[in-house]
């Protein structure tokens, strides 16, 4: 799997685990016999007839397609990013990671991916084409896309984060409250949902992430970075 070698640079042995899927960009150096080609993430969980239009439009508005490659055969490829920090989230059977698009680095090949939208994935904004479109008015005011990189199976990924990591467990009576912005990911069992925290006219006015909060429930881990900056 993964080898992180600082707080900003992991290393993987593609031929070990039979490919990387990583951002555009990513990669920093390698040594052996490794191709790239461009890759795409499945896409369109929950988004009715409309999804592909939805889904367009939606990463339009919320900047958060990110453009993946696929790195192939044997040697050891070296992965980073804009010197940002990097984690990395074993995988277990069972287990779901839920990470924004743009902040997650790499994964191994053979775990199971989808893009499902935040109104599909527990975001409040019900569901079809008005649904998602609701997702995608809430992401534009709270710095959190419209989209979620779904991973589930058996491998691991690498997340980015400004400022540094907080690993929150998730599980007590009581939800677990934060900033949008803030949000890297959440692995397990755990259900998000947006909140308003203002009425709508102030949010908009304001343009706030803080206008807007991100409840967790459920059974797991929430990854926070120590910072609002949007990646």
């Amino acid at each position: 799997m993964f080898e992180q070698i600082n707080s900003k640079v992991v290393k993987v042995d593609i031929g070990a685990v039979g490919g990387v899927v990583a951002r555009a960009g990513a990669m920093l150096f390698y040594t052996g016999d490794v191709s790239f080609a461009p890759h795409e993430i499945p896409g369109g969980a929950g988004m009715g007839g409309g999804g592909g239009l939805v889904r367009m439009a939606g990463r339009m508005m919320a900047g958060e397609h990110q453009r993946t490659m696929l790195a192939q055969g044997t040697g050891q490829v070296h992965y980073g990013f804009a010197g940002l920090e990097v984690q990395v989230v074993p995988l277990q059977p069972g287990a779901m990671l839920q990470v924004e698009a743009s902040r997650l680095l790499a994964y191994t090949a053979g775990l199971q991916t989808s893009v499902v939208s935040v109104a599909s994935s527990g975001g409040g904004g019900g569901g079809g084409i008005m649904g998602a479109l609701r997702g995608a008015a809430s992401g534009a005011l709270t710095g959190q896309g419209m989209f979620t990189t779904q991973l589930s199976g058996h491998g691991s990924a690498v997340l980015l984060a400004h400022g540094g990591y907080l690993e929150l467990p998730i599980g007590g009576p009581n939800p677990v409250v934060i900033d949008p912005q803030a949000f890297i990911a959440s692995y397990g069992n755990v259900h998000t949902e947006l909140k308003a925290a203002v009425s709508w006219r102030d949010a908009v006015g304001r343009g706030s992430g803080e206008a807007m909060q991100l409840q967790c429930a459920g059974q797991g881990v929430v990854y926070v970075q120590a910072s609002e900056e949007k990646l």
